[in-house]
């Protein structure tokens, strides 16, 4: 990694009195719910996961902050380039990961997966992350997030994919 890149990425937790962008596309998880529940009809995705694929992922992501991730990146990776890529994707509101990678060790998702499940699926994780109130699970790549944090990660998530969402 180029020194220059390195001190970017750890800008934002060198110099915590840096203000973070709103997280673009969903700067609430009630913004983010009203779009999915919007989805029933004439969406679909451009990327190589399907519409309802997308979905499920965007749900198992925000479930496992709940119960533990199945499988987690080494504490190192996790201190270091996990830490710093998060506080940059969180300095910039917006993530930028592959769209098409599963969740380490997460069960594959079926490319039949009913649109109308995925979305009530989706609905129902972000509910329960909002009522969660006890702690959370380390994040498989960013490590430790509290509660803001993770709402961050995970509204930063489905607006990465939702890039890829478009009528028709």
């Amino acid at each position: 990694m180029q020194r220059r890149t390195l001190l970017l990425a750890a800008a934002p937790t060198v110099l915590p009195g840096c203000a973070v962008s709103e997280v673009k596309t969903f700067p609430t998880v009630a913004s983010a719910m009203k779009a999915i529940e919007g989805l029933a009809t004439g969406w679909r995705s451009t990327g190589a996961w399907t519409l309802a694929q997308m979905l499920e992922h965007a749900a198992q992501s925000v479930e496992y902050s709940l119960r533990g991730f199945p499988e987690m990146k080494s504490g190192l990776f996790r201190a270091t380039v996990g830490r710093a890529a998060f506080a940059v994707f969180d300095s910039r509101g917006q993530m930028d990961h592959g769209l098409a990678e599963a969740i380490p060790g997460a069960p594959p998702i079926a490319a039949g997966a009913a649109l109308d499940a995925a979305i009530q699926r989706a609905m129902k994780s972000l509910r329960d992350f909002e009522a969660h109130s006890g702690a959370l699970a380390p994040h498989f790549a960013y490590g430790a997030l509290d509660k803001a944090q993770f709402t961050r990660a995970h509204l930063m998530h489905l607006a990465n994919h939702w890039a890829e969402v478009v009528r028709g």
